[in-house]
């Protein structure tokens, strides 16, 4: 999943135990409506570091999966969801990643997501 924003605030990261440490920060959407956005995201591990490039207020862009969990309590069963980042890019003038961010993907050998280039009249012959 992606989703584009400005950068509301990041916090310090938070060592849960001697084997896992996240760091949170938050993302407007929206920010040009009567009722803006703030979602919370988090970061793991060593991807903790990845915040340190980005300061509050900039436009960036997130790719991140969707996490959810069953807790089972004293009070009965809950659900928690999380919103987990595993890609952070800046976003420059005209909606396209920097060279930096470019830089950064391609020294770290994670290749960038597919771009459907079809035309839609192409008869591929799917059944659906």
């Amino acid at each position: 999943m992606e989703v584009t924003g400005t950068l509301k605030v990041k916090f310090d990261t938070q060592k849960v135990s001697d084997r896992f440490q996240k760091r949170e920060f938050v993302l407007t959407t929206e920010a040009n409506t009567p009722y803006p956005q703030h979602v919370s995201f988090q970061v793991t591990q060593d991807k903790c570091s990845m915040l340190d490039q980005f300061s509050e207020g900039d436009e960036i862009k997130i790719q991140f999966n969707l996490r959810g969990r069953e807790w089972n309590g004293p009070q009965g069963v809950k659900y928690f969801n999380t919103l987990e980042a595993w890609r952070i890019e800046r976003m420059a003038a005209g909606s396209a990643p920097s060279a930096s961010n470019t830089a950064q993907t391609a020294s770290t050998g994670a290749t960038p997501p597919p771009v459907f280039t079809a035309n839609i009249n192409d008869n591929d012959d799917l059944p659906f």
